[in-house]
């Protein structure tokens, strides 16, 4: 009986190996036979089958809300004669270096490449490589199409290896160079020479060689007209790989590796020096290339470049042609007897819809096509949902946006149960509790400091040390999904930087970039009272037969914020223009308007983001080449946000306004979390030593002072009293706080 039973598990294992076996491996081993026979014996080769047919490019015509044709969108033209002996050496290794080192020893499937990048994608959490080879691209492109299947990749494996045994290795490079995506509208390496070099493909030199190379991987991202940064990274990428790999020489390398990328603009020579030079785009809009060139953008995120450049699209936008001029009036204005490469841009956004009715990314795009309306889009594997916010990239890495950001800090707040009432001691400087090192402590402007301060006035006044406090208050993973809800594309929702790291406290005085474009769409959710419109220069988009591919006239919009926390946001910031830091912006509509400053620390940008329930508009400041202080600009010894931009801001809303029914904001009901107006449960602050006083006091609730006007902000001003004492029920002390000196945020 023992052994029986000790045989038993013998038995058992032996039975469940037998069916591993039958069920699991053997169908395995018979699949990985007959692949490898497809692949690697010497069968008979059956015929390819045809190449997939291309329908044709057709024009994607681009019009105005009021029916005029803006711009065209096209395949750059492809014609162009590119023979296999046109195809320059240095391109052939560049491109095989990057994207194909083994390409001309392998039999069109590299199966260790393969296996090196799966081991590199699961290691890396993430797609870090991809193990597909020259000729598995081409055969994709040209017979099985961007399907992600298993039963896809099989059969471009099996076709690969046929079309191996079929052409040269120089032929399969030259179909493969012929219809590669290269960026802006150019399908194969002809189309890209002539577009960013003006000049045929057989004269690339090295460098030039190397750009086109470390496009292919992401054309669009890194398309060096908008991304010259990116771009750059890619060509020395290129350049090294051709190095380490033997391709090119030490003499070759170097003098390659100094010829950096440079964008110029039209009637602008090449730089004197050794430069890769790219020209500007010949489809571009002459009327309204700003916005013409985020349509683009747009449209390419949503559909693609075939469609885009191909597909013959009737695209019909929010662009009104009255508001782009007094956008592009204003911009011209502010920035008149100035020179490059001081810049400013300016969006303005539909609150109720959504839909963006005017944009100007720069004072010339002739003379630079990075569109500084647009920002920088962080890096993601997943496409956001379809009622979620689009990123669109163009305008470099962004822009920090200063305090102009303290909005969403403060929503976040009264999102807590933490209103307006809520006081704080705002001290000239305020370190972080349990920081060190560089980085831990917050000015104010003007080193100016306050005594016992509400939220409300601290919002009018900028006062960077109470927010400082409130972030740690709310949390700073908090702040930045408020944001990212509110539609800031560029702030990841779960409080960490592209690169892991999370972001800081300093997220709520706007050290991390932006853009002109998130800032306006973010600042219309306050406006529309807690509804998000997604962003959009569309209004509607048909197809080449009038199918309607895209409908936003009636696109209903998204609760993320509630009613009474927007209300609360907005009777906050109607405070900054009638009596803070933005009194230069005020439009003669008190009730209706509200707005922030921003100013980043050593001036490098200056912003003024406001808005009424009919228009938000935000408008940015600064240096485009590098962040360096706004001083001295017009009169201006240094630009704050309360300055140039809102005055431009002002220019603009009085004329954009100037038929439209502005109604008055809403007065704000109590917060949902504390119907105390925000003086109920929750954080009393006092600040820890080393800072100076006078402190709060913590006790029984304090009721507020009545709201005082604040006159006119100037460059040096001395601020009245911003509360009358206040003598703390149980407590004899009285509280007077500090006379200061300020100046506009």
């Amino acid at each position: 009986m023992l052994a029986v039973m000790a045989s038993s598990p013998r038995r058992l294992a032996q039975a469940v190996t037998v069916f591993v076996v039958a069920a699991v491996i053997a169908p395995v081993v018979t699949a990985g036979s007959a692949l490898g026979s497809l692949l690697f014996l010497p069968l008979p080769t059956p015929p390819l089958p045809t190449p997939k047919s291309s329908a044709g490019s057709q024009v994607t015509h681009i019009y105005d809300a009021k029916g005029n044709e803006i711009g065209v969108l096209r395949q750059f033209d492809t014609n162009i004669p590119v023979k296999i002996t046109d195809i320059p050496e240095v391109l052939k290794q560049a491109v095989v270096a990057q994207e194909d080192q083994r390409f001309y020893s392998h039999g069109g499937v590299d199966f260790k490449a393969g296996v090196r990048a799966l081991w590199a994608n699961l290691t890396g959490g993430k797609t870090v490589q991809g193990g597909s080879t020259i000729t598995q691209q081409y055969v994709k492109n040209a017979f099985t199409g961007g399907e992600r299947t298993f039963a896809r990749k099989l059969r471009e494996a099996v076709l690969a290896t046929r079309l191996d045994k079929k052409l040269t290795k120089d032929e399969i490079l030259y179909r493969y160079l012929q219809n590669v995506y290269l960026g802006g509208g150019a399908y194969g390496v002809g189309a890209a020479a002539e577009s960013y070099f003006k000049k045929p493909v057989q004269d690339l030199t090295l460098s030039e060689a190397a750009l086109l190379a470390g496009l292919i991987r992401s054309p669009s991202t890194d398309e060096p007209r908008s991304a010259t940064v990116r771009a750059e990274a890619d060509r020395e990428g290129v350049l090294t790989k051709m190095h380490d790999q033997h391709r090119i020489s030490d003499a070759q390398f170097t003098d390659a590796m100094a010829q950096r990328v440079v964008a110029i603009g039209a009637g602008r020579p090449a730089p004197a020096g050794p430069a890769t030079v790219i020209y500007p785009p010949e489809y571009q809009s002459p009327t309204v290339p700003f916005y013409v060139d985020y349509v683009r953008r747009y449209l390419v995120a949503r559909y693609g470049e075939d469609l885009v450049y191909r597909g013959g699209l009737r695209v019909e936008t929010a662009l009104d042609p009255t508001l782009q001029a007094e956008a592009e009036a204003s911009v011209s204005d502010a920035l008149s007897g100035t020179k490059p490469p001081l810049e400013m841009a300016l969006v303005t956004v539909e609150p109720a819809t959504g839909l963006v009715k005017a944009m100007v990314g720069g004072r010339d795009f002739s003379a630079s096509q990075v569109n500084l309306a647009l920002g920088d889009c962080p890096p993601t594997t997943t496409a956001p949902p379809a009622d979620s916010p689009i990123c669109v990239a163009g305008g470099g890495t962004g822009r920090q946006a200063g305090s102009a950001f303290k909005p969403f800090t403060l929503a976040k707040a009264f999102e807590e149960g933490i209103g307006p009432g809520r006081v704080y001691s705002g001290p000239s400087t305020y370190t972080y509790p349990h920081c060190s090192g560089d980085g831990c402590t917050v000015h104010n402007a003007e080193t100016g400091g306050f005594g016992a301060i509400t939220l409300r006035e601290a919002t009018a006044e900028s006062v960077n040390t109470v927010f400082a406090q409130l972030i740690n208050d709310v949390g700073i993973q908090k702040t930045a999904e408020m944001a990212n809800r509110m539609g800031i594309t560029t702030i990841n929702p779960d409080g960490k930087q592209p690169s892991g790291e999370p972001y800081g406290a300093s997220l709520t005085l706007g050290a991390y970039e932006v853009s002109p474009l998130d800032m306006a769409a973010a600042s219309s959710v306050f406006a529309n009272r807690g509804v998000r419109q997604v962003a959009t220069p569309l209004v509607r988009v048909l197809d080449a037969n009038g199918k309607v591919l895209e409908d936003n006239a009636t696109h209903k919009g998204k609760r993320v914020l509630d009613q009474a926390v927007a209300d609360n946001v907005n009777d906050v910031l109607k405070g900054v223009v009638t009596g803070g830091t933005g009194t230069a912006a005020a439009i003669g509509r008190p009730g209706a308007t509200a707005g922030k400053t921003g100013t980043t620390e050593s001036f490098g940008d200056a912003w003024f983001v406001g808005y009424t329930q009919a228009l938000s508009t935000s408008v940015w400041m600064g240096y485009a080449d590098s962040r360096r202080p706004l001083e001295g600009i017009k009169g201006v010894p240094r630009v704050y946000g309360g300055t140039i931009p809102a005055q431009t801001w002002h220019n603009f809303m009085i004329k954009a306004l100037e038929n439209v029914d502005t109604p008055d904001f809403p007065a704000p009901g109590p917060l949902p979390s504390d119907p105390s107006g925000g003086l109920g449960p929750g954080p009393q602050r006092v600040p820890p030593d080393p800072v100076t006083g006078p402190f709060m006091v913590v006790g029984p609730p304090i009721t507020p002072a009545p709201t005082t006007t604040v006159p006119t902000p100037a460059p040096d001003r001395t601020v009245p009293t911003l509360l009358p004492p206040i003598t703390l029920p149980s407590f004899p002390t009285t509280i007077t706080p500090t006379t200061i000196k300020a100046r506009p945020r």
